[in-house]
């Protein structure tokens, strides 16, 4: 007999003191309980209150999901926002200037928090530090509607900080 364990993509925000070990410390447990990490996104604030967030997109055993919660707690990582796989609409585009010193969670935060999308993955080039960089962003969403709002809000993040948007790379969902 042959049992197949479902695997749900799963997207987290956790807030951890801003110490060293704190994200190793968070994301263990991941691959201890037979999770796959597949984005990180973490930015260091220096003006902070010794806390620092990290967005994480793993695929886990469906199963596993509520003791990776209880781990976490008992860790002292909070858990901001956490949802499965709910977002099928997905368009990547290119993101080109000074990504990072722009705040890159602010960028990231302003498309999360519409609680119709999120960034599920950012691949970043950065050739120098006082070049530009360049960097994939991938935005999920429910729906068509909310993915053309979505890449409106990173527009209108892009021209604020200088940042040129390009898109789509890949045909629309």
């Amino acid at each position: 007999m042959n049992i197949q364990v479902v695997r749900v993509q799963i997207s987290m925000k956790l807030e951890m003191k801003d110490t060293p070990g704190q994200l190793v410390n968070a994301l263990t447990p991941i691959s201890d309980l037979g999770g796959n990490i597949i984005a990180v996104i973490h930015q260091r604030e220096p003006s902070s209150n010794d806390t620092i967030d990290v967005q994480v997109v793993l695929e886990l055993p469906d199963p596993k999901l509520s003791e990776l919660i209880e781990i976490l707690k008992r860790r002292g990582v909070r858990i901001q926002r956490i949802g499965k796989e709910r977002l099928i609409h997905t368009r990547s585009l290119i993101m080109i200037g000074h990504i990072m010193h722009t705040d890159l969670t602010d960028t990231v935060d302003q498309i999360d928090r519409t609680g119709y999308a999120e960034v599920a993955e950012l691949h970043m080039v950065m050739p120098a530090i006082n070049e530009p960089s360049t960097a994939r962003i991938t935005i999920k969403s429910a729906n068509a509607e909310d993915m053309d709002r979505a890449v409106e809000v990173l527009r209108m993040v892009g021209t604020r900080k200088e940042i040129t948007i390009i898109e789509p790379v890949e045909e629309l969902s």
